[in-house]
């Protein structure tokens, strides 16, 4: 009985030192077929045919007004095509629409933190229905921010710049397959931007990135680059 006791004991001891593992996440594909917008009598662009996967990063560009910010909404499920045909796929398994968001994680200006939030208090609420990537959790996400004292400062007196950081943290070290990161460099400053350039850079291995900015800087890391008004060839109606 002793010895089933002490093997019982090394058993228990065992599992809680060894570092849970994680398994690759899955792959995504995103395949645009013919996607068309339109607001009221005007096209926003037409005739899209786009494929996106895993193995590349993606901007998307155009001058102010142009769709780059629609496009994203569409990319992200917030909005639908007029015409045509959106789909996200898991490796091959094709992404219903009400587990979209589980997959998605978006930094945008239209898009608000909690102002009413501390910063511990935002990350907590944040990792409770969105996970942060293996082997993150609020510790590690304030050593990237690096907010010296801050941690139970509230948001609405944070700066734009300290406001700006927060939303890429939380889209870009979330769990997720799909990162759209619209103005990313929105009110940053030159160490503000470095600090962004280094954090993609870090995690984007094996996820879509898709960055729309005017700003060069902004995605310079992409491989591939989305003029939006190459898609606003008139179509027939």
């Amino acid at each position: 009985m002793r010895s089933s006791a002490k093997n019982t004991l090394r058993t228990s001891a065992v599992k809680r030192t060894v570092k849970k593992q994680y398994l690759p996440s899955p792959l995504m594909q995103i395949e645009l077929s013919k996607v068309s917008k339109r607001y009221r009598y005007e096209w926003v662009f037409r005739n899209m045919n786009y494929h996106f996967n895993s193995q590349k990063s993606y901007a998307i560009t155009g001058p102010n007004g142009s769709g780059k910010s629609t496009l994203m909404r569409l990319l992200s499920g917030h909005a639908s095509p007029t015409r045509g045909n959106i789909q996200h796929y898991q490796n091959t398994t094709v992404i219903r629409s009400e587990n979209l968001y589980i997959h998605i994680s978006y930094a945008a200006p239209y898009i608000d933190l909690i102002e009413e939030f501390t910063l511990a208090e935002h990350l907590k609420f944040h990792q409770k229905f969105k996970a942060f990537l293996p082997e993150m959790g609020v510790k590690e996400i304030m050593s990237l921010l690096a907010f010296k004292k801050a941690k139970n400062k509230r948001l609405s007196h944070f700066s734009s710049g300290m406001k700006q950081r927060l939303k890429l943290v939380l889209a870009i070290c979330s769990d997720t397959a799909l990162v759209l990161l619209d103005e990313p460099t929105t009110n940053l400053d030159r160490q503000g931007i470095e600090w962004y350039l280094n954090l993609v850079e870090q995690y984007k291995k094996d996820r879509i990135f898709v960055v729309a900015s005017n700003v060069e800087e902004d995605y310079q890391f992409c491989d591939e680059v989305l003029q939006i008004t190459d898609y606003k060839k008139k179509i027939s109606q």
